[in-house]
């Protein structure tokens, strides 16, 4: 694990404007590197990973965005170990996220969790969600950057220049913050929208049972919706008599978390498991 090293998170659901906001929270706490949707970006420069934006299906820029391929997440860790940072922000549209993505790439605990709703005002937050319905998205570094990786995704650029005599820049300072704006291949809008339904994801969570175990009968399962994306999992279960019940039930959890999100790139917010009977 990287040691003396801040970790701040942003989180907003999507297209609340979180990377048009990065570049400037990170002058305003001295922040040395963004981790957005599967880029690591140091200084203006991607040092390493690759875009969620340049994936044709919105589950898999899910796994992108959260490291879940092994190759992704290796490259992405190796560069952070080999360049000298004190502050790291991390980009996600929830505290879940947010937490996993430091937990994969081998970060400290989340030292300070900033919110969208308190950095934009409602009127910002509702022109980024403009923006994104008109599937318009914004990775925080210039052009020249995009160009040399998904130059077929650039849709315009942003200069943003700030002053402020006595705020973030210090005294008569003057910050010029360029973005790229792109439109991602899983925004095209004659595709249409991908959704999961609760009973798609209670399958899925009788079969990971399943698969873990056969000696395991699922009773009963209930998905909550919350918060849009996110799902909270209730589920009863009949065990047998000598199954070690608390590491059984503790690894179970931990593989429907794993198998929910690898396969569909869902972000589980919690999984309540109860035994409703004993098998004798």
């Amino acid at each position: 694990m990287l040691k003396g090293v801040k970790v701040y998170a942003l989180v907003g659901k999507s297209g609340t404007g979180k990377s048009f906001r990065a570049k400037l929270i990170a002058e305003r706490h001295s922040i040395d590197i963004i981790v957005d949707d599967g880029l690591i970006i140091y200084h203006n420069k991607i040092l390493a990973g690759k875009s969620a934006k340049n994936e044709k299906y919105s589950i898999n820029a899910v796994r992108v965005a959260i490291f879940d391929e092994a190759s992704h997440r290796q490259e992405a860790i190796s560069a952070l170990e080999h360049v000298k940072f004190k502050r790291i922000l991390l980009l996600g549209t929830s505290d879940r996220m947010v937490e996993k993505i430091a937990d994969r790439l081998n970060l400290p605990e989340i030292f300070k969790t900033l919110r969208i709703e308190d950095i934009s005002t409602p009127e910002e937050i509702a022109l980024a969600k403009k923006n994104r319905s008109e599937g318009k998205h914004v990775i925080p570094v210039p052009v020249v950057e995009i160009q040399q990786r998904l130059p077929h995704l650039i849709y315009d650029r942003i200069s943003l220049f700030f002053k402020s005599p006595s705020g973030w820049f210090g005294k008569n300072a003057r910050k010029e913050v360029e973005k790229t704006v792109v439109r991602p291949q899983f925004q095209d809008g004659k595709r249409g929208a991908i959704t999961i339904s609760e009973a798609a994801i209670s399958q899925m969570v009788l079969h990971c049972v399943q698969e873990f175990d056969r000696t395991i009968h699922p009773e009963k399962v209930k998905i909550r919706r919350v918060h849009g994306d996110q799902f909270i999992v209730r589920l009863t279960i009949s065990t047998p008599y000598k199954a070690q019940m608390s590491e059984t039930l503790y690894a179970l959890q931990a593989f429907i978390v794993r198998g929910i999100e690898k396969y569909t790139g869902i972000m589980l917010k919690e999984v309540h498991i109860s035994i409703g009977k004993i098998i004798r």
